[in-house]
């Protein structure tokens, strides 16, 4: 039941937050700043950046709240301003450096997956460990559902590019997985 009365009031907080309502625009950022710190953190290096990133997007959320159509979800809506809002930092920080385009061997080979006993935290810093170019590709394609179309035209980027960077990507965060693993004696 919480639930539905969580959702009912999902459309009278939109129309007081878009009227300028501190209140209503502060019960909304409650309902999603977790979720949206998770998000900005796949895409950043550490908490401070991706919580600024975060802060900076639900201020451009409140101040375009009024172009959500009640189309889609509005979780979706925000979601989709933080994946711009960090895309736009790292961009405007000169982070997102894509290496050379390569042929691959089979673009469509799918690296195989690896059991591992690392934690979710650990497997995180794996991930901020890739140079930036890796990283957002392969966040966009894997965690976000992006296609390769999608994240050319987000990037700027051509979808062989993308193809390349998530295969390098994968490739590289295995063999860090299969180290390890071997360092924590699992095979």
């Amino acid at each position: 039941m919480k639930l539905v009365s969580l959702h009912k009031n999902y459309k009278s907080l939109i129309v007081k937050a878009n009227k300028g309502n501190r209140k209503a625009q502060h019960e909304l950022f409650e309902m999603f700043a977790a979720k949206m710190m998770s998000v900005c953190r796949q895409y950043m290096k550490n908490s401070q950046l991706a919580e600024e990133v975060m802060l900076s997007g639900f201020l451009k959320v409140f101040t375009h709240l009024s172009t959500f159509t009640a189309e889609g979800s509005f979780e979706g809506w925000i979601r989709r301003i933080m994946v711009n809002e960090s895309i736009s930092r790292l961009r405007k920080e000169k982070k997102l450096v894509f290496t050379n385009e390569t042929e691959l061997e089979n673009s469509l080979e799918h690296v195989a997956y690896i059991e591992t006993a690392l934690a979710v935290d650990e497997i995180q810093q794996l991930i901020d460990a890739m140079p930036d170019g890796y990283r957002t590709v392969f966040v966009l394609y894997a965690v976000e559902g992006y296609k390769h179309s999608e994240i050319a035209e987000l990037l700027h980027i051509s979808e062989s590019t993308s193809k390349s960077q998530l295969y390098k990507a994968r490739k590289l965060l295995q063999s860090k997985i299969k180290k390890n693993n071997i360092h924590y004696g699992t095979h």
